[in-house]
Protein backbone atom coordinates (compact mmCIF):
# COMPACT_ATOMS: atom_id res chain seq x y z
CA UNK A 1 0.00 0.00 0.00
CA UNK A 2 1.34 3.40 -0.94
CA UNK A 3 2.12 6.01 1.69
CA UNK A 4 -0.52 8.27 0.17
CA UNK A 5 -3.24 5.64 0.61
CA UNK A 6 -2.13 4.95 4.18
CA UNK A 7 -2.39 8.63 5.02
CA UNK A 8 -5.86 8.77 3.44
CA UNK A 9 -7.08 5.84 5.56
CA UNK A 10 -5.68 7.43 8.70
CA UNK A 11 -7.51 10.69 7.95
CA UNK A 12 -10.79 8.82 7.35
CA UNK A 13 -10.34 6.84 10.58
CA UNK A 14 -9.65 10.00 12.56
CA UNK A 15 -12.74 11.67 11.12
CA UNK A 16 -14.89 8.69 12.09
CA UNK A 17 -13.36 8.63 15.56
CA UNK A 18 -13.93 12.36 15.97
CA UNK A 19 -17.58 11.95 14.93
CA UNK A 20 -18.15 9.10 17.38
CA UNK A 21 -16.67 11.13 20.22
CA UNK A 22 -18.81 14.13 19.37
CA UNK A 23 -21.94 11.98 19.30
CA UNK A 24 -21.53 10.80 22.90
CA UNK A 25 -24.31 12.02 25.21
CA UNK A 26 -23.79 13.47 28.67
CA UNK A 27 -23.10 10.67 31.15
CA UNK A 28 -26.25 9.34 32.85
CA UNK A 29 -28.63 11.03 30.42
CA UNK A 30 -31.57 9.45 28.63
CA UNK A 31 -34.51 10.53 26.48
CA UNK A 32 -37.93 11.24 27.96
CA UNK A 33 -40.51 8.50 27.45
CA UNK A 34 -43.11 11.05 26.30
CA UNK A 35 -40.83 12.67 23.71
CA UNK A 36 -39.26 10.89 20.76
CA UNK A 37 -35.47 10.90 20.67
CA UNK A 38 -33.83 13.27 18.22
CA UNK A 39 -32.16 11.34 15.40
CA UNK A 40 -28.36 11.77 15.35
CA UNK A 41 -28.59 14.50 18.00
CA UNK A 42 -26.49 14.47 21.16
CA UNK A 43 -27.55 15.38 24.67
CA UNK A 44 -25.28 18.18 25.85
CA UNK A 45 -27.13 19.01 29.07
CA UNK A 46 -29.19 16.76 31.34
CA UNK A 47 -30.71 17.83 34.64
CA UNK A 48 -32.87 15.95 37.14
CA UNK A 49 -34.54 17.59 40.12
CA UNK A 50 -36.59 15.46 42.52
CA UNK A 51 -38.93 18.30 43.45
CA UNK A 52 -39.04 21.97 42.54
CA UNK A 53 -41.52 24.78 41.98
CA UNK A 54 -41.50 25.86 38.37
CA UNK A 55 -43.03 28.88 36.66
CA UNK A 56 -43.68 28.42 32.95
CA UNK A 57 -44.40 31.57 30.93
CA UNK A 58 -47.57 31.74 28.85
CA UNK A 59 -46.74 34.95 27.05
CA UNK A 60 -43.85 36.91 25.57
CA UNK A 61 -41.19 37.64 28.18
CA UNK A 62 -39.68 41.05 28.84
CA UNK A 63 -37.42 42.52 31.48
CA UNK A 64 -38.74 45.75 32.97
CA UNK A 65 -36.89 47.55 35.79
CA UNK A 66 -34.81 44.43 36.35
CA UNK A 67 -37.87 42.19 36.75
CA UNK A 68 -38.96 39.43 34.38
CA UNK A 69 -42.45 40.09 33.05
CA UNK A 70 -44.85 37.99 30.96
CA UNK A 71 -48.54 38.10 30.17
CA UNK A 72 -49.46 34.79 31.78
CA UNK A 73 -47.96 31.81 33.55
CA UNK A 74 -48.51 28.28 34.83
CA UNK A 75 -47.08 27.35 38.21
CA UNK A 76 -46.48 23.75 39.30
CA UNK A 77 -44.28 21.78 41.67
CA UNK A 78 -42.87 18.35 41.01
CA UNK A 79 -40.11 16.20 39.57
CA UNK A 80 -38.32 17.80 36.64
CA UNK A 81 -36.15 16.34 33.91
CA UNK A 82 -34.59 18.83 31.47
CA UNK A 83 -32.67 17.78 28.37
CA UNK A 84 -30.85 19.94 25.81
CA UNK A 85 -30.06 18.39 22.44
CA UNK A 86 -27.51 19.70 19.97
CA UNK A 87 -28.93 18.83 16.57
CA UNK A 88 -26.83 17.55 13.65
CA UNK A 89 -25.90 20.05 10.96
CA UNK A 90 -28.45 18.65 8.51
CA UNK A 91 -31.36 19.20 10.94
CA UNK A 92 -32.93 22.55 11.84
CA UNK A 93 -34.32 23.55 15.21
CA UNK A 94 -37.64 24.36 13.56
CA UNK A 95 -37.97 20.91 11.97
CA UNK A 96 -37.11 19.12 15.23
CA UNK A 97 -39.51 21.33 17.17
CA UNK A 98 -42.35 20.77 14.69
CA UNK A 99 -41.89 17.00 14.55
CA UNK A 100 -41.87 16.77 18.34
CA UNK A 101 -44.91 19.03 18.70
CA UNK A 102 -46.91 17.01 16.18
CA UNK A 103 -46.01 13.74 17.88
CA UNK A 104 -47.17 15.07 21.25
CA UNK A 105 -50.44 16.39 19.81
CA UNK A 106 -51.09 13.12 18.00
CA UNK A 107 -50.92 11.38 21.39
CA UNK A 108 -53.71 13.68 22.66
CA UNK A 109 -51.64 16.23 24.57
CA UNK A 110 -53.27 19.65 25.08
CA UNK A 111 -51.38 22.67 23.78
CA UNK A 112 -51.42 25.52 26.32
CA UNK A 113 -49.05 28.10 24.88
CA UNK A 114 -47.08 28.41 21.65
CA UNK A 115 -45.02 31.33 20.39
CA UNK A 116 -42.58 31.82 17.54
CA UNK A 117 -39.71 34.18 16.75
CA UNK A 118 -39.92 37.69 18.20
CA UNK A 119 -43.44 37.00 19.54
CA UNK A 120 -41.66 35.05 22.31
CA UNK A 121 -39.52 37.98 23.45
CA UNK A 122 -35.74 37.96 23.83
CA UNK A 123 -33.89 34.67 23.42
CA UNK A 124 -31.33 35.69 26.05
CA UNK A 125 -34.10 35.94 28.65
CA UNK A 126 -35.41 32.47 27.83
CA UNK A 127 -31.90 31.05 28.03
CA UNK A 128 -30.74 32.81 31.19
CA UNK A 129 -33.89 33.49 33.19
CA UNK A 130 -36.18 30.58 32.28
CA UNK A 131 -33.87 27.66 31.45
CA UNK A 132 -30.56 28.76 33.07
CA UNK A 133 -28.67 27.48 30.03
CA UNK A 134 -26.49 29.88 28.04
CA UNK A 135 -26.27 27.36 25.20
CA UNK A 136 -29.82 28.38 24.31
CA UNK A 137 -28.99 32.01 23.51
CA UNK A 138 -29.60 32.62 19.83
CA UNK A 139 -31.32 34.83 17.29
CA UNK A 140 -34.69 36.16 18.48
CA UNK A 141 -36.25 35.40 15.10
CA UNK A 142 -34.98 31.78 15.21
CA UNK A 143 -36.74 30.59 18.36
CA UNK A 144 -39.92 28.73 19.22
CA UNK A 145 -41.46 27.84 22.61
CA UNK A 146 -44.29 25.55 23.57
CA UNK A 147 -45.99 24.45 26.80
CA UNK A 148 -48.18 21.36 26.57
CA UNK A 149 -50.10 19.14 28.98
CA UNK A 150 -49.87 15.41 28.40
CA UNK A 151 -53.00 13.32 27.86
CA UNK A 152 -54.48 11.05 30.54
CA UNK A 153 -53.27 9.10 32.39
CA UNK A 154 -50.25 11.44 32.34
CA UNK A 155 -52.35 14.61 32.54
CA UNK A 156 -50.50 15.77 35.66
CA UNK A 157 -47.37 16.22 33.55
CA UNK A 158 -46.29 19.30 31.62
CA UNK A 159 -43.82 19.29 28.76
CA UNK A 160 -41.87 22.29 27.46
CA UNK A 161 -40.17 22.55 24.08
CA UNK A 162 -37.78 25.33 23.13
CA UNK A 163 -36.01 25.37 19.78
CA UNK A 164 -33.26 27.85 18.92
CA UNK A 165 -30.64 28.45 16.24
CA UNK A 166 -27.51 30.29 17.36
CA UNK A 167 -25.65 32.88 15.27
CA UNK A 168 -23.05 30.20 14.44
CA UNK A 169 -25.92 28.21 12.85
CA UNK A 170 -25.84 25.46 15.47
CA UNK A 171 -29.34 24.30 16.33
CA UNK A 172 -30.63 23.15 19.72
CA UNK A 173 -33.83 21.65 21.09
CA UNK A 174 -34.53 21.93 24.81
CA UNK A 175 -37.10 19.52 26.28
CA UNK A 176 -38.37 19.67 29.84
CA UNK A 177 -40.95 17.54 31.64
CA UNK A 178 -42.51 18.27 35.02
CA UNK A 179 -44.46 15.54 36.81
CA UNK A 180 -46.58 17.42 39.34
CA UNK A 181 -46.71 16.33 42.98
CA UNK A 182 -50.42 17.12 43.18
CA UNK A 183 -53.16 17.08 40.51
CA UNK A 184 -52.94 20.02 38.13
CA UNK A 185 -55.89 22.40 38.00
CA UNK A 186 -57.85 23.03 34.83
CA UNK A 187 -55.53 24.79 32.41
CA UNK A 188 -56.76 26.71 29.38
CA UNK A 189 -54.72 27.63 26.32
CA UNK A 190 -54.32 31.27 25.36
CA UNK A 191 -56.55 32.61 22.59
CA UNK A 192 -53.48 33.52 20.48
CA UNK A 193 -52.22 29.94 20.82
CA UNK A 194 -55.55 28.54 19.59
CA UNK A 195 -55.36 30.81 16.56
CA UNK A 196 -51.74 29.84 15.82
CA UNK A 197 -52.62 26.15 16.14
CA UNK A 198 -55.71 26.46 13.96
CA UNK A 199 -53.83 28.26 11.20
CA UNK A 200 -51.00 25.74 11.40
CA UNK A 201 -52.98 22.50 11.49
CA UNK A 202 -56.36 23.56 10.07
CA UNK A 203 -58.14 21.62 12.79
CA UNK A 204 -58.79 21.77 16.54
CA UNK A 205 -60.44 18.96 18.48
CA UNK A 206 -61.77 19.12 22.03
CA UNK A 207 -63.23 15.70 22.95
CA UNK A 208 -64.34 16.82 26.44
CA UNK A 209 -66.46 19.75 25.20
CA UNK A 210 -69.75 17.91 24.74
CA UNK A 211 -71.80 20.99 25.65
CA UNK A 212 -71.05 24.72 25.32
CA UNK A 213 -69.02 26.00 28.28
CA UNK A 214 -68.88 29.72 29.05
CA UNK A 215 -65.10 29.88 29.57
CA UNK A 216 -64.44 28.03 26.33
CA UNK A 217 -66.98 30.11 24.38
CA UNK A 218 -65.17 33.26 25.50
CA UNK A 219 -61.75 31.77 24.70
CA UNK A 220 -62.73 30.51 21.24
CA UNK A 221 -64.56 33.73 20.32
CA UNK A 222 -61.52 35.83 21.25
CA UNK A 223 -59.33 33.52 19.20
CA UNK A 224 -61.55 33.68 16.11
CA UNK A 225 -61.77 37.45 16.32
CA UNK A 226 -58.00 37.73 15.81
CA UNK A 227 -58.75 37.16 12.12
CA UNK A 228 -62.15 38.40 10.97
CA UNK A 229 -61.74 36.81 7.53
CA UNK A 230 -61.42 33.24 8.81
CA UNK A 231 -64.34 30.87 8.25
CA UNK A 232 -64.87 27.90 10.55
CA UNK A 233 -66.88 24.70 10.47
CA UNK A 234 -68.10 23.58 13.91
CA UNK A 235 -68.43 19.81 14.01
CA UNK A 236 -70.26 17.78 16.67
CA UNK A 237 -73.68 16.87 18.04
CA UNK A 238 -73.99 20.26 19.78
CA UNK A 239 -72.43 22.32 16.99
CA UNK A 240 -75.55 24.52 16.61
CA UNK A 241 -75.47 25.43 20.30
CA UNK A 242 -71.76 26.27 20.05
CA UNK A 243 -72.42 28.39 16.96
CA UNK A 244 -75.11 30.42 18.73
CA UNK A 245 -72.89 30.87 21.79
CA UNK A 246 -70.07 32.23 19.62
CA UNK A 247 -72.43 34.56 17.78
CA UNK A 248 -73.66 35.88 21.15
CA UNK A 249 -70.02 36.69 21.95
CA UNK A 250 -69.43 38.75 18.83
CA UNK A 251 -68.33 36.29 16.15
CA UNK A 252 -69.94 37.09 12.79
CA UNK A 253 -72.60 34.47 11.95
CA UNK A 254 -71.53 34.26 8.29
CA UNK A 255 -68.12 32.94 9.37
CA UNK A 256 -69.55 29.96 11.27
CA UNK A 257 -70.83 26.81 9.61
CA UNK A 258 -72.03 23.65 11.36
CA UNK A 259 -71.86 19.91 10.83
CA UNK A 260 -73.94 17.82 13.24
CA UNK A 261 -71.58 14.86 13.06
CA UNK A 262 -71.83 12.34 15.89
CA UNK A 263 -68.19 12.80 16.95
CA UNK A 264 -67.51 13.14 20.64
CA UNK A 265 -67.00 16.73 21.78
CA UNK A 266 -66.31 19.69 19.50
CA UNK A 267 -64.12 20.00 16.43
CA UNK A 268 -63.18 23.30 14.77
CA UNK A 269 -62.22 22.95 11.12
CA UNK A 270 -60.68 25.78 9.14
CA UNK A 271 -62.40 26.35 5.81
CA UNK A 272 -59.62 27.33 3.46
Amino acid sequence: MSLRKKCLYVVIWLCCLSHSVLAVDVSGSQDLSAVSSQINAKIIDYRYVKEKKRIYPMGAIRKISGQLRYEGQTVARGQIIAITYELPAEHTASAAFTATRKALQTSGAQLLFWCQARDCGESSLWANQVFSNVKLIGADDQQEYLLIRLAAPQDNSLVVLYGITRVNHRAYLHVEQLDACTPLEDLLPTSATLMRELKSTGDLYFPVLAEPVATWLTLISRSLNFDATMRISLVGLTSEAWRQGLIDRGVCASRLHTDSSDIKGLRLHLIR
